[in-house]
């Protein structure tokens, strides 16, 4: 079976779970309708079912090549990249005066997963477009917007992010890339990037890549770090690609997986580059496209999720292997088979409400009508942005090994396909930041920011859903424990973290708290998806898996809160040399 977009489930969760037609009642997304939602569904399916995933396979066993400096792409990848940039679907949230759509994120976000479920390797280009779209957007001078973003906007370049320095990984300070003022107001950028996705290739006419690098009077650390545009090819007068710039793929990167995406290390030797934002001032530039692809990544983990799920049921449906009690005659019929494909299910529909609740509380927090909703949305959507971003990639990887499982020995062979997920998804708890960094971040950063304000604001959100469950009958009499249970164990753990003295010791418990978090909203979510169902055809089926994730998935949030306030001795018990022992 291939990967259909799941366009029903994703209109119930934007608009019963999360209710994002709230947006449509703001005069920045008035457009933003349930009419305009479904066209948005309806023509990205279309792409995606039509385009993508017909190379998705074709990607993984034909990789993208390096041949005397120029890099090849799988066959079939440029004709469905210009089949994404004709649609408009890069610029699909970009500013309207560059050519873009000017739609909310939550609208981006059905279209990336769509993307990511039918050919993640290929959806990396557009979703590296659309961060850099949004940093130039805010923050390059009105010369660098009016030559680049046209061309971003509509998909004829596209853009990329250097960060990572083969000595330096996540240690960004540590870079030490070069920027030298040309005189001219350009910079001479000299250093080597590593792990650069889509860094080269030939699926468009240009690549502009982001770099960030340290001018000669630029402070130690991340303080001293600016952010330049550094183009492939140098625009000429009219504003099309001209001579080549000093830069160059030294070599492609031999992947796990993502194989038909050129992940490059780029070398920059004295290359013509432009400031983007304030000197010494890159990182917060550089901040506004993270924080873009943060959200974006946790989509790619739905996205495989999705995918991972639809292949391990249609193959347990036809796969005959032993007598079942229900008689069916197909695997789909043993205990433990239901058990991993209803876990598969209830997580990638936790996963699609986290992302979407992400997206629509950043789109709110700059569209809300008043300044105290706005901000109040925007420090929501912060909170929720490391939850979607290391709930859904670890949700990734386990669904794609999942559907490993349940296709036995033959999902141990390459030709099924469901190894291929595993291997794709598997990057996504790396990058973009380690999920042990965006843990930190949550229990860290987050946290402290408001005394755990936004924590408690989501606790409350659980306990209404709770009151509303209590409300509903015997049904949902164990929807109404668990919900209760959570969020009950959710203010422990935020009320230990809040109170710990010793910063390592909130890292200590960051991974399980953050996935506590992650739970604790799923078991609403699950919930308030059973309470809009009453009355309709997918009441029974609502009710069973969010009942399912209650009994089977949420009750972990006990144990994970115990884990999440040990403190950090136990981890330090062993030295070094003990480890290694």
């Amino acid at each position: 079976m291939s990967y259909r977009a799941p366009i029903a489930e994703m209109e119930f969760c934007a608009a019963q779970i999360v209710g994002q037609d709230r947006l449509a009642q703001t005069s920045r997304f008035a457009e933003a309708t349930s009419e305009t939602r479904a066209a948005i569904l309806e023509e990205a399916a279309k792409l995606c079912e039509g385009a993508l995933v017909p190379i998705n396979r074709i990607g993984d066993i034909q990789p993208a090549r390096l041949e005397n400096g120029v890099v090849r792409c799988p066959p079939g990848f440029r004709e469905a990249y210009q089949q994404i940039a004709e649609g408009g679907w890069v610029g699909i949230t970009g500013d309207p005066e560059y050519g873009g759509m000017g739609l909310p994120q939550c609208f981006a976000t059905f279209v990336n997963e769509m993307m990511a479920s039918s050919c993640l390797a290929l959806s990396l280009n557009p979703l590296m477009s659309q961060g850099q779209i949004e940093a130039l957007e805010h923050h390059a001078s009105d010369e660098i917007k009016a030559l680049y973003l046209p061309k971003l906007t509509s998909g004829t370049w596209n853009g990329t992010m250097n960060l990572t320095e083969p000595h330096a990984g996540s240690d960004v300070g540590t870079l030490s890339t070069k920027a030298e003022p040309n005189g001219d107001g350009s910079y001479a950028i000299s250093g080597q990037k590593i792990y650069i996705s889509w860094g080269d290739h030939d699926v468009c006419e240009n690549i502009c890549h982001l770099v960030l690098a340290r001018l000669p009077d630029g402070a130690p650390g991340t303080k001293g770090i600016s952010l330049f545009l550094v183009p492939k090819f140098i625009p000429d007068e009219n504003g099309n690609p001209g001579v080549a710039n000093s830069l160059r793929p030294v070599s492609l990167e031999h992947k796990l997986g993502l194989h038909g995406s050129p992940t490059a290390v780029m070398e920059y030797d004295r290359a013509s580059g432009w400031i983007v934002g304030a000197p010494h001032g890159g990182m917060a530039a550089m901040f506004t496209m993270m924080n873009n692809a943060r959200l974006g990544v946790g989509v790619e983990g739905l996205g495989i999720a999705e995918a991972a799920t639809q292949k391990a049921v249609a193959f347990a449906l036809e796969r005959k292997q032993g007598r079942t009690p229900d008689g069916s005659g197909t695997i789909i019929g043993h205990a433990d088979v239901r058990r991993m494909l209803m876990t598969m299910k209830a997580l990638t529909q936790v996963v699609r409400a986290i992302c979407y609740d992400c997206a629509f509380s950043l789109d709110m927090g700059r569209a809300a009508e008043t300044a105290d909703e706005r901000e109040f949305h925007a420090r929501r959507g912060a909170f929720l942005t490391p939850i979607a971003k290391a709930f859904g990639t670890d949700t990734g990887c386990e669904v794609a090994q999942l559907g490993i499982q349940v296709h036995g020995g033959m999902g141990f062979i390459e030709e099924t396909g469901a190894a291929q997920y595993a291997r794709d998804v598997r990057v996504t708890a790396i990058y973009e930041g380690t999920n042990g960094i965006h843990a930190m971040d949550l229990v860290g950063r987050k946290l402290s920011v408001d005394g755990g304000e936004m924590a408690r604001s989501m606790e409350g959100e659980i306990d209404a859903t709770t009151a509303e469950l209590a409300a509903a009958g015997p049904d949902f009499a164990a929807l109404a424990q668990a919900t209760s249970d959570a969020a009950g164990d959710a203010r422990t753990a935020t009320d230990w973290m809040l109170e710990a003295p010793e910063q390592n010791d909130r890292a200590a418990g960051g991974s399980p708290y953050l996935r506590l978090m992650a739970l604790a909203l799923g078991v609403r979510y699950l919930s308030q998806g059973a309470l809009a169902a009453r009355g309709g055809p997918d009441e029974a089926a609502r009710l069973a898996m969010a009942v399912f994730f209650a009994t089977q998935i949420a009750p972990q949030t006990k144990a994970l809160a115990a884990a999440a306030t040990q403190g950090a001795a136990q981890l330090y018990a062993l030295d070094a040399e003990m480890l290694g022992a």
